[in-house]
């Protein structure tokens, strides 16, 4: 025979709330139990969260879903809508851009800008080509935007953005 426990966590119910916020979450009154007897689990996360897509599917890329950016020796807007935005690609060029070669991606709101990444291409002996990779999210407000700049032409910024949830955080499915 099963037995049955009441549970009381703050930290249960605060993440029920999480979890199930299309259902009310945690309801005053209800108390949350476990028993002992052996129950199959059925993972309803993504559906509970209000997406019909396992996570790394929803992370998906597709025709439709992408922006693709190419930038050198400028300063490009790449995004200017509310939102969160997933930013992917590469920079490159040759090291004999120069000390001061650059490429960086800015957050700005018209007023006050922050780089938030930067690589720089330092002048050595030999004729290489240098190149990094990069992978990141940024959240954007009303007003604010992102742009990407290089300062050489031999210096290049190549990538996609793809929004990945509007601005309360909503998951958008590609």
């Amino acid at each position: 025979m099963a037995q049955e426990f009441t549970i009381k966590s703050e930290a249960i119910e605060t993440k029920i709330n999480q979890l199930l916020p299309t259902q009310g979450g945690f309801q005053p009154g209800v108390d949350f139990s476990a028993s002992t007897m052996v129950v199959p689990i059925v993972d309803l996360t993504e559906t509970a969260q209000g997406s019909s897509l396992r996570e790394d599917l929803q992370k998906s890329l597709s025709l439709t879903s992408i922006t693709p950016f190419n930038v050198s020796n400028t300063t490009s807007t790449l995004i200017n809508t509310t939102g969160y935005y997933r930013v992917f690609g590469s920079t490159g060029g040759g090291s004999s851009a120069g000390s001061g070669a650059q490429s960086r991606f800015t957050l700005t709101d018209g007023i006050s800008s922050k780089i938030i990444v930067d690589f720089e291409f330092i002048n050595t002996s030999a004729q290489d080509s240098l190149g990094y990779t990069f992978d990141f999210i940024v959240y954007l407000e009303a007003g604010e935007s992102l742009t990407a700049t290089t300062n050489s032409s031999i210096v290049s910024i190549s990538g996609s953005t793809r929004q990945v949830a509007d601005l309360s955080g909503n998951l958008i499915n590609p």
